[in-house]
Order: C-alpha cells, then sequence, then structure tokens
C-alpha cells in the first residue's frame, strides 16, 4: 500500500512540476482548495448482499485546472483529494469474510481514499459575472484505510481492519457540472455537483465472495480559486 501512496504522490509531483514550468509561466494554472460534503453508497451487482443505508462523508483536498487555450474555455481538471467513503451492507449466511461468515451480518464499511481525478473541464463565456461550466472524464482511488463493524446474531464487533480486504486501486467514471463567480480580483467560488460512477470491485471476491460490489458517490462541491 505505501508503494501505491508513493506512485499517487510521484504523478501529483510530475503534474505540480509540469504546472511550475510551462503552464504557470504561461499563466495557464488554476490552484485552488475544495471542501465537498459527500454521499457514499457501495453497490451490489449479485444476489446474498444488499445495500441497507448509504453514508455520509467529506471529500477535500487541491483543485487544479491546466488551461487549454487563452480563453481558459477548455481545461484538464485535476488535482488531489481525500475521501471518507463507505456504506452498510448486509449478507446471507456463507458470504462475507471467513470469521463472520456462519450467520447472516451487516457490515458498516468505511474506507479512506487517496483520489486523483482528470476529466475534460468545458467553461461557458461570462454571464452577469459567472461562468458554468461541465466536466466529464475518470479518476484513481487508493485505499489508505479501511475498517468495518460487524454485527451477526451471535457478536458485534467493532473496527475490524479490512484495508488488505479492499481492491488496492479504483476506477470510474466522473461527470460534474456548476458555476464560478468572482469573489475578488484572483478569487473565484466554485459551486457545483459532481458524481463518481466506480468500475472496480472494492472487495476482493477471494476474501468476500460477494460477486462484485461498486463504490458510487454524489458531493456537493464547494471550492476556491486563488
Amino acid at each position: 500500500m505505501k508503494k501505491v501512496l508513493l506512485i499517487g504522490v510521484l504523478l501529483t509531483s510530475i503534474t505540480a512540476a509540469m504546472a511550475q514550468g510551462r503552464f504557470i509561466q504561461e499563466n495557464r494554472v488554476r490552484l485552488g482548495f475544495k471542501l465537498d460534503p459527500t454521499i457514499f453508497w457501495l453497490k451490489p451487482q449479485e444476489s446474498g448482499v444488499e445495500r441497507t443505508s448509504a453514508r455520509g462523508g467529506i471529500s477535500f483536498g487541491i483543485m487544479a485546472d491546466f488551461l487549454l487555450d487563452e480563453s481558459g474555455r477548455y481545461a484538464i481538471a485535476s488535482g488531489l483529494q481525500v475521501s471518507t467513503a463507505g456504506s452498510k451492507l448486509k449478507y446471507e449466511a456463507g458470504k462475507g469474510l471467513d470469521d463472520f461468515k456462519e450467520n447472516p451480518a451487516e457490515y458498516n464499511l468505511k474506507v479512506t481514499y487517496v483520489e486523483i481525478p482528470a476529466a475534460l473541464k468545458l467553461r461557458t463565456d461570462e454571464y452577469n459575472g459567472m461562468n458554468f461550466f461541465g466536466q466529464f472524464g475518470t479518476y484513481l482511488g487508493f485505499p489508505v484505510r479501511g475498517r468495518a463493524d460487524v454485527v451477526t446474531l451471535t457478536e458485534t464487533t467493532d473496527k475490524v481492519n479490512v484495508l488488505r480486504n479492499i481492491t488496492p486501486i479504483n476506477i470510474g467514471m466522473l461527470i460534474g457540472a456548476g458555476v464560478e463567480y468572482p469573489l475578488g480580483e484572483r478569487l473565484s467560488g466554485v459551486v457545483g455537483l459532481t458524481y463518481q460512477n466506480g468500475f472496480i470491485d472494492v472487495t476482493r471476491n477471494a476474501k468476500w465472495d460477494d460477486g462484485k460490489v461498486n463504490m458510487n458517490t454524489l458531493a456537493l462541491k464547494l471550492g476556491l480559486f486563488f
């Protein structure tokens, strides 16, 4: 897992180096910070497993827009963010982790991801001082912490370490839209919605025996560009 984190840091460092070179010299990079209230939910694809509730959390991190033209209408939107994801899943007997397979069990799964988004961002011309935008792309997620509270017919076990039972990478589709509005000469506020649809099975089948379980998110995007 440390190697995966190192790869993420290296990718971000390379991106930052590019920005500090050609892009910053041409005034074609915008940097900011965001704090997104987010709803996370796991979506089982096979019988024997069902979601009993979603999980509210926070995604926060750095935004980076690499402008593709002088007008700023086209950009590659990237950055680095941390997301506290999870959901509740109910498993039939015979499914789930080995230590809890004898009885039906409910797992309150909590996973922290480090994510790197990459999307094509399109902005409108200014209208009443504001710009509207839409973006479409993908993201890479790397789990750095995984815990589960497990409730069965016979016992309740809190904070089970399940990080090794989580797939070490998550990839999916990212789509979003919103509005940017000026707050000063260089400061801009951002409000929008972002939806992420995970393509990868979050829970390793060799450990959980639960088919495919995807992670989806819906976030209220709140940020500032400096």
